[in-house]
């Protein structure tokens, strides 16, 4: 007899009949069905339980969990534990109580998830601290691996210092805090420096509470922006503004100190809850304007670096973080006002004179064109009244012509003195600006500097010479330049010009003459003292007319053009020729 024969003991009261006859009672199934019910594990789907290995191959991983089938698991969800062996206690996810094929479906990967979330929500909750593992570097800062998922660490997140080089942290272990967490999205945001801060805070106050004004202390660059420094005085920041750098001008804190620098600083300010500290770098030494030569004094020559320039004037340092202001005024002795740029620039190595030192204040004047003689001293000997000089025109006004003799040296043009012959509405009708023009000082004002200029004496003046060639009642060609409301403009021989009212501008077909077309007028009056000519086309027509003949033009004295003179007309001839007319009209009729 086997040894499982031997075990075998038949049971007693067992009825044999009624089990031959097929007459076991209903509920006695019922019992037996719950007695073996009562042997299995209870599972639901979606839930963890712990199960047992009872075998596994290269492909798969058969697991015990206490059910009436047991389950299997891909040998790749095991791969982090390469030590995994029968009778090692898993967790599995029960995916399916029974598939088609009435298998069991777990997940050993799943279970770890769902445990995983689980451990990273309780750390959240409960404001653990854990270790978590760097695996490697994202956008924006690192991936940790926390409690096997995968936790995001901003690089602000990492040190309380600014990071440069995060790849220092990858594959080492460090210690975390979760901070965030996405339900939706099950994402997760972890931080070292949170711990690193609440180390920190103690110090903090303790320092913080000995915090004085004017108090010296020892710091380490932290950062650097562009309006000034960040240093860290020992788990207290404080800020130097780049105006508390340097007594000199300072275009970025980086030309004055660099990161993990180690300086001394003094405490300028901070607010009641010293919060905001404010420090000083460049109160450590004297300043610059102490220690400036005692001996200098106004009218002194002195040499700098222009540092900064303005529309107004240029900045001149003269010594690191003394400066002198040049304005434009000063830069020459011209008087149009330019701007500073056209004479300076940045860079430039500058010799200038101390116009106004102010020690008290701080404050220095300085001026360049000092270093020239000033044109106007000598002005009556180089410009003298009468004298021919050559200048540019420099500005227009409705009433004359700015112009430049040299520079520092102007004068005026008045419109009346551009031309003895023709009448300007403004200056740009004769020249323009940039150009060269010849001129004769006509008067001198030293005191305003201001010089009264003329161009046309530099000619004679030809209503002394031309007054024959345009005697009255003489016929002369000349060309209609402009038509106005009274009248009309025309251009006569010898560049002069004349006027004709309107009513003296018709022609004998009645018609009105029109701009550029050369007609005869006749000369009624010649004003050399207003340099005024009026003319009349009518008249010429209607003397021919009435059979009345020109005078003839007198010869002009000082020019060639042969002009024939008549005599003037008197009030005596105008009552014949109407005595004659009536004695016409009679014999007509």
């Amino acid at each position: 007899m086997s040894e499982l024969t031997k075990k075998v003991q038949p049971v007693d009261n067992f009825d044999w009949d009624t089990f031959e006859n097929g007459d076991v009672e209903a509920t006695s199934h019922e019992e037996l069905e719950k007695k073996y019910d009562d042997t299995l594990s209870a599972l639901k789907d979606n839930e963890v339980v712990e199960g047992t290995v009872i075998s596994m191959n290269k492909r798969e991983v058969v697991v015990n969990v206490g059910y009436k089938s047991d389950g299997i698991i891909s040998t790749n969800e095991f791969r982090y534990n390469p030590d995994l062996k029968v009778g090692d206690k898993v967790e599995c996810y029960i995916e399916s109580q029974e598939d088609k094929k009435g298998q069991l479906i777990l997940s050993h990967k799943k279970a770890r998830m769902a445990r995983s979330w689980q451990r990273v929500n309780d750390a959240l909750e409960k404001d653990e601290v854990f270790k978590g593992f760097i695996k490697c570097r994202t956008k924006g800062g690192m991936i940790v691996d926390a409690f096997g998922i995968e936790a995001f660490l901003p690089g602000s997140q990492i040190d309380v210092k600014p990071i440069r080089d995060y790849d220092m942290f990858v594959g080492k272990t460090m210690e975390f805090k979760v901070v965030k967490i996405n339900q939706e999205f099950k994402n997760v945001v972890v931080s070292h420096k949170a711990l690193i801060e609440a180390e920190l805070e103690a110090q903090k106050k303790e320092i913080i509470s000995h915090l004085e004004k004017g108090q010296i202390l020892e710091g380490t660059v932290k950062n650097i922006t562009s309006y000034g420094v960040f240093v860290d005085l020992g788990g207290v920041d404080g800020l130097i503004h780049i105006t508390d750098l340097s007594w000199g001008r300072v275009a970025h804190p980086e030309e004055v100190v660099h990161l993990d620098e180690k300086i001394s600083v003094v405490i300028l300010n901070f607010d009641d809850e010293k919060k905001r500290i404010a420090l000083g770098l460049k109160q450590l030494t004297p300043h610059p304007w102490d220690a400036l030569d005692p001996n200098l004094k106004v009218g002194d020559k002195i040499k700098g670096k222009v540092v900064v320039m303005a529309d107004y004037g240029a900045f001149v340092e003269i010594a690191p973080g003394v400066e002198g202001l040049i304005h434009v005024s000063e830069m020459s002795w011209s008087q149009h006002l330019r701007s500073a740029q056209e004479f300076l620039k940045v860079g430039d190595e500058v010799e200038a004179v101390i116009l106004t030192l102010d020690r008290d204040d701080r404050k220095m004047s300085l001026g360049i064109k000092q270093l020239k003689p000033d044109p106007w001293e000598n002005i009556e000997t180089k410009y003298a009244v009468g004298s021919q000089h050559s200048a540019k025109v420099r500005n227009f006004t409705t009433f004359g012509v700015f112009v430049e003799l040299e520079e520092g040296v102007d004068g005026l043009i008045h419109i009346s003195d551009l031309s003895w012959t023709k009448k300007f509405k403004h200056p740009s009708e004769f020249t323009q600006i940039g150009a060269d023009i010849d001129v004769v000082v006509l008067e001198i004002d030293k005191d305003n500097r201001r010089l009264s200029l003329g161009h046309k004496q530099l000619e004679e003046n030809p209503w002394n010479s031309l007054e024959d060639s345009f005697a009255e009642g003489s016929i002369q060609e000349g060309t209609i330049t402009e038509i106005k409301d009274k009248g009309a403009v025309v251009a006569l021989p010898n560049d002069m010009e004349g006027f004709a009212y309107t009513k003296q501008m018709a022609k004998e077909d009645g018609s009105m003459p029109k701009v550029g077309e050369k007609l005869q007028f006749k000369v009624l009056e010649f004003n050399k003292e207003n340099h005024h000519i009026s003319l009349s086309h009518s008249r010429v027509w209607e003397d021919e007319k009435n059979g009345v003949s020109a005078a003839p033009k007198k010869k002009a004295a000082a020019k060639k053009t042969e002009a024939t003179p008549i005599e003037k007309t008197t009030l005596g001839d105008i009552e014949a020729l109407a005595a004659l007319k009536d004695q016409l009209s009679k014999g007509d009729k």
